[in-house]
Order: C-alpha cells, then structure tokens, then sequence
C-alpha cells in the first residue's frame, strides 16, 4: 500500500508532464485546421509528412548524418570516460585533481562562450566547418558526463575482481573484460545514452564549428520552432524524438546482447 501511495501519483505527474505534451505534439503533426475553442482538430492534412519525408530537408539523409555523428561522440566520450576513470581511481600521481577539475569545466563555462572561445582555436586548426570539429566540440560537451558515469561506476566496483583475475592468470585486457566489462555494462549504457543525446541535441555548437555546412537535425529543426508553423515544427519535434528513443532501444539491446555474450564466455572458461 505505501508502494502504491507514491508510485500513483508519480506516474500519474510523469503521464500528465511528459506523455500528453508528446501526444498532443504528433496530433498537431497532423493538423490543418485547429480554431478555438474545439477540443479536437476541425480539419487534418499530410502536408507536414510530405514535407517531412520529401521535403528540402532530406528528413532519412539528416537522421542517418546526425546519428552517425552522435554515436561517434558517444562512443568516443566512453572510452575517453573509462580510461579517465581507471586513471583516477586506480592509479596515483601528480595533478590527479586538476584533471578531474578540468573535466567538469564544460559544465562551468556557458556553452556559448565555450564555443566562440574554442572557434578561434579551430579556424587556426583548419577545424572549422568540417564533421571532426563538430564532433571535437561535442565531444567537448559530452566527456563531462561520460567521466562523471563511469568514475562512480569504477569506484564502486573497485579494482579487486581484476587483480583476482591477474592473479589466476590473465592479462590486463583479459582480466577487465572477463572480470569488470559484465559488471560495468549498465554505466557502459548511460554513458553512451548520455553522450549520444548531448551530441544530438546541440545546436548552437554545431552552428559556430560547423559553419551550416554540417547539417543535424537539430539545426533543422531550430528554424522551424522560430517559423510559427506549429504542425511543421511539430512533425519535426516529433521525429527527433522518436529518432532519439529508437537509437535507445537499439543500444539497449546491443548491450544486453553483448551483456549475455560475455557472461556465458566468462561462464564457459
């Protein structure tokens, strides 16, 4: 009973805060006409699909380009995250702190004003209006919270069940994947969910560094919440989050796949 006195109401706030506004956006993706006062929509259209699926925006070649480009900056800011967290916490040496405390400077410095700061250093590196200056940024943007995930993922596991492994015979790679990698696999999973949706949900970075030359699909989209064509921009909210959710699902089951893979692997030998 006390159970459900709180998860009632909790869900009940989560479907009214989060699920109708997502309902209420994909019917307006459908609207032609919707006066005031009528509950429901006088007139619908395809309008906003065709423009969608056949538009100037090239909706399947943008979503194929942005989430290449996201998953490249999440992957990346995993495994930069993992080998920092390792460093930290198994290892001692001089100017521990300072990384850590220059890890966490993204999250101080306005986005703004870190990308106009760091334009000046990518023109000078031919980085600017290119995908790998895109991706240096966003990367910049994402590494704060992939270090954060997997440095508490890594001191709360410790580095015992490796030396265990060591111990018996592994070497350092083998003892990490055998050993810490099934055990680690649900911060593996949140910081590549995080790294992949601060990356795909950038806009102004991707406007300084890319130049517009590299389109995502939020830089589409922004334009069109300023249009005032709320179907329009509805269909396209709509598709970036249903592209985001999907690419969730994707890796979830990759890394449960993988999850099971390893565990019977390490259950075989």
């Amino acid at each position: 009973m006390n159970k459900k006195a709180f998860y009632v109401p909790v869900l009940t706030i989560t479907f009214i805060a989060i699920i109708v506004p997502v309902l209420l956006m994909v019917l307006w993706s459908f609207v032609q006409r919707w006066p005031w006062p009528l509950l429901l929509p006088e007139d619908y259209s395809m309008r906003t699909i065709r423009e969608l699926l056949f538009g100037s925006a090239n909706a399947f070649h943008l979503i194929v380009s942005s989430v290449s480009l996201s998953m490249t900056v999440a992957l990346l800011g995993t495994v930069i995250g993992t080998l920092t967290a390792r460093a930290s916490e198994f290892y001692t040496f001089r100017g521990k702190s300072l990384i850590r405390f220059a890890s966490l400077l993204p999250l101080i410095v306005p986005g703004t004003v870190l990308a106009m700061g760091l334009q000046i250093v990518f023109i000078r590196l031919h980085l600017t209006d290119t995908v790998a200056g895109v991706i240096l940024i966003h990367l910049v943007s994402s590494l704060p919270y992939c270090i954060t995930i997997m440095t508490d993922a890594t001191r709360a596991l410790g580095p015992q069940l490796e030396e265990q492994a060591i111990i018996l015979g592994a070497n350092s790679f083998k003892a990490f994947w055998l050993a810490s990698f099934p055990n680690m696999i649900p911060a593996f999973l949140a910081s590549l969910n995080m790294g992949f949706i601060i990356s795909y949900s950038q806009y102004f970075t991707t406007l300084i560094i890319g130049g517009g030359r590299v389109k995502t699909i939020a830089m589409v989209l922004f334009p069109y919440i300023q249009s005032g064509d709320r179907p329009l921009m509805s269909a396209y909210s709509s598709f970036f989050i249903f592209s985001g959710l999907f690419v969730f699902m994707i890796l979830e089951l990759l890394i449960k796949k993988l999850s099971k893979e390893t565990i019977s692997n390490e259950t075989e030998c």
